[in-house]
């Protein structure tokens, strides 16, 4: 007789599973093939054929992979999961898979009926049955006391040696290679003995290790109850015939502590903990934790050290080769190595690199290590509130493990790495604690050396460590962790540093990593002047990297679509691959006006310019400040204001239009918070002109603190403030007189193509900035 067959039937590939028919069965489904029969399944009679995969491991099974016997099930339900489906279904008949293809991204399989051969002798074939209900029994009363009279109501009234043969099996607790091979077979007396064996061998299993604990009880008298899981270990040993052998972990740790010959104190308590762990139950939860606690102990590196070198000459070598510019910061950093040298120690302050994004201070940190043959670590401090991640959770706390600081050290495995603690400057604290008070023990050359990590609760000597800190700004640092580290300011890049720094470092680096080779991908000095200029705004060249690896992107498309292999970027071509411009060209207008001035100010990022406009109406006499401004800056504001009003005599300037009048300031970028005074002057200009009805130029852009006296103030950030008014066209530039010294500090490049003016007073300012009305006609 011809079985029935079917073709092109959805298929799932079963991962360490076995189904048996006339069972109701739910797994998952989260494979995307598996996930595409179940769709079509759905879409059709809801009937999957399923089997087994051989290795569970492989996760895009093909046909060879699988068992060829399985079952027909009928889908239910599913319930849909954010990553996976949960499949509710009924096992339907056995079946033989005799193709499985893939098709339109689903397993599909063609199958017939697998046949159930019954016995010849009917006597036989009950006496099977009997002895599998009986052996069903007992391994659930073996396995599961209380629940005999229900395992014996599940098979009690089954006939059907087939159906019997598949309840059971399902039920049944073994590997899924045992189920599989008890579904292949297709004579049914030959599935039932098999299934009598596996029923046996689980149920003598499960008596053994009844006898093994009543055993260990009777070994064990009421004083020894703590004792309960080791003397089970040894019982289970015998059980096997193997030798009990002592647990020597406590005699090879107290062999590595003789080997460290650490101090007295420290020893003796690490002493004391491995005696306390050699008295305790294995299976103890609080085994565990001493386990945790020695390991980490004895793991330290004690005496372990890399062999340092502080070679000036390769240290200034390798500053060079990883650096282009940073001129001061690099004489300083080899300033501080070559007294390291000198005096065979870390003595003295801990260096803070402080700089917008973007200009190495990282890396600059990575290359010292190098220099000096370290090992690295770099620690993120950025939004750390909670003072364990510095000094680690004292062991009463479940899961407790030593602070950030103790774990990179262990991990490194030296006792003297560099190690970089980032963003110093973006610490918090809340009620955990404050991480920043924590940081002054172990940036103190005079505390590090006995820093005692809550976990530990044991001095380690820190004192070794060459510590560097980073910082986008001083002023968010706490003052007594300031005061611990010397500060080390790294400015914005200049133009023309950019462009060496594209050409030198960031276009062969994204080369090599893109694997594109050098001739096929060349960039024009003018090109990557376009990128700084028109689509990146920043102090560093975090941005300009991300550009030019942009670009090698599009082009390592086309080498391997249009297999063309030479290729240059150039002014005119840049926009093919960036796109239109980013940013506009320098200041949209810088034709003189009134009331508007050009400002310069300083940023986390870098220095920018600033448009002061201002405006007046009829009104009451208010000063409307608009433009996000922060305190200090309406501060600067009305202190301008008065002081004009303390010059409308001198100036002509009618008293009524402080009266009848409002006066609005406006910064433009309303979305972008500001602050400071070093606006101060910017803003009186601009109100002088306005008030004066004289235009000033908008080409001089100016910064200083002013007074109610009209006197100008130094300010900071001068150097960067410079650099991008450099950038945005602007060739003179007004400072207060006491920052005269900072100029030196701006490079001699872009020094000699700029005109400085120093200010004493804001009348000075006025001089500069106003057209007068002669000036207006001659022009």
């Amino acid at each position: 007789m011809e079985r029935e067959s079917r073709t092109h039937i959805p298929y799932i590939a079963l991962r360490g599973k076995a189904f048996f028919p006339d069972t109701l069965v739910g797994f998952d489904v989260g494979r995307d093939k598996s996930l595409k029969s179940i769709e079509i399944a759905m879409n059709r009679e809801r009937l999957v054929a399923v089997s087994a995969q051989r290795n569970p491991e492989v996760n895009d099974p093909s046909g060879e992979d699988c068992y060829l016997t399985g079952v027909l099930i009928r889908i239910k339900q599913i319930v849909r999961r954010t990553d996976y489906v949960r499949v509710l279904a009924e096992c339907g008949q056995r079946i033989r898979l005799e193709n499985i293809y893939e098709e339109n991204g689903a397993l599909f399989c063609d199958y017939v009926l697998a046949e159930d051969l019954p016995a010849d002798d009917e006597e036989e074939l009950e006496a099977y049955v009997r002895a599998v209900k009986e052996a069903f029994i007992q391994y659930a009363k073996v396995l599961h006391p209380g629940s005999t009279a229900e395992a014996r109501a599940m098979v009690e009234d089954v006939e059907d040696p087939a159906v019997l043969t598949n309840i059971i099996a399902e039920d049944l607790d073994v590997s899924f290679d045992e189920k599989q091979a008890l579904l292949e077979i297709d004579y049914i007396p030959g599935r039932l003995e098999q299934l009598i064996e596996l029923l046996n061998g689980e149920t003598r299993i499960a008596m053994l290790s009844q006898k093994i604990q009543t055993k260990v009880m009777k070994n064990m008298d009421r004083s020894q109850q703590e004792y309960y899981l080791r003397e089970q270990i040894k019982v289970m040993q015998d059980e096997l015939g193997r030798e009990t052998g002592e647990d020597d972990d406590a005699a090879q740790w107290l062999k590595k502590l003789d080997e460290l010959q650490l101090e007295e104190k420290t020893d003796a308590k690490i002493r004391k903990e491995i005696q306390r762990f050699a008295k305790m139950p294995a299976m103890s939860p609080d085994a565990n934790v001493s386990r945790t606690y020695i390991e980490t102990i004895l793991e330290l590196p004690w005496h372990e050290a890399s062999k340092t070198n502080i070679n000036i000459k390769r240290a200034e070598k390798i500053l060079n080769e990883d650096h282009y510019g940073l001129e001061k910061v690099k004489e300083r950093i080899l300033e501080h190595l070559a007294v390291m040298h000198l005096t065979k120690s870390i003595q003295g302050p801990i260096l803070c690199l402080v700089g917008p994004p973007g200009v190495g201070k990282t890396s600059i940190a990575r290359s010292i290590a190098r220099a000096t043959n370290r090992e690295f670590i770099r620690m993120s401090l950025g939004g750390v509130r909670d003072e364990a991640e510095i000094r680690g959770h004292r062991r009463t706390y479940v899961g407790a493990i030593p602070g950030r600081i103790i774990n990179s050290i262990s991990e490194v495995g030296t006792n003297n790495p560099l190690f970089l603690l980032d963003e110093v400057d973006k610490l918090g604290n809340d009620f955990r604690g404050d991480p920043a008070s924590a940081l002054l023990e172990v940036l103190d050359p005079e505390q590090n050396k006995d820093f005692t990590d809550h976990y530990l609760e044991i001095p380690f000597d820190l004192s070794n460590v060459m510590f560097i800190t980073t910082a986008n700004t001083t002023q968010t640092i706490p003052r007594p962790l300031l005061d611990r580290m010397e500060v080390i300011e790294l400015s914005s890049y200049i133009e023309e540093e950019k462009v060496r720094i594209a050409e030198d470092y960031l276009v062969p680096k994204v080369l090599k990593s893109y694997a594109i080779r050098k001739n096929q991908l060349t960039f024009s000095e003018s090109a990557i002047r376009e990128i700084i200029r028109y689509y990146t705004r920043e102090s560093g060249v975090r941005n300009l990297e991300r550009q030019i690896a942009s670009v090698c992107r599009k082009v390592a498309k086309r080498i391997v679509t249009e297999k063309k292999n030479k290729y240059t970027v150039t002014k005119r071509n840049l926009e093919n691959y960036l796109g239109a411009k980013i940013f506009r060209e320098d200041l949209m207008n810088l034709e003189p006006g009134i009331g508007v001035t050009t400002g310069m100010a300083w940023t986390a990022v870098g220095g920018v310019t600033l448009q002061i406009e201002s405006v007046r109406m009829p009104g009451s006499g208010h000063l409307i400040l608009t433009g996000q401004m922060g305190d200090v800056m309406k501060e600067s504001a009305q202190t301008a204001m008065g002081y004009i009003k303390s010059l409308s005599e001198k100036y002509g300037l009618d008293a009524s239009v402080f009266k009848d009048n409002d006066i609005q300031i406006h910064i433009p970028e309303g979305a972008t918070p500001k602050d400071g005074p070093s606006a101060g002057v910017t803003m009186c200009t601009a109100l002088f002109s306005l008030l004066s009805g004289k235009k000033a130029r908008r080409d001089i852009a100016m910064t200083g603190e002013i007074t109610l006296q009209g006197n100008i103030l130094p300010v900071g950030g001068i150097k960067e403030k410079v650099l991008a008014a450099y950038q945005q066209g602007i060739r003179k530039i007004l400072l207060p007189k006491d920052n005269a010294a900072d100029i030196e500090e701006i490079p001699k490049s872009v020094r000699s193509r700029l005109e400085f003016v120093l200010l004493e007073k804001a009348e000075d300012a006025f001089r500069e900035v106003l057209i007068s009305e002669e000036s207006e006609k001659e022009n």
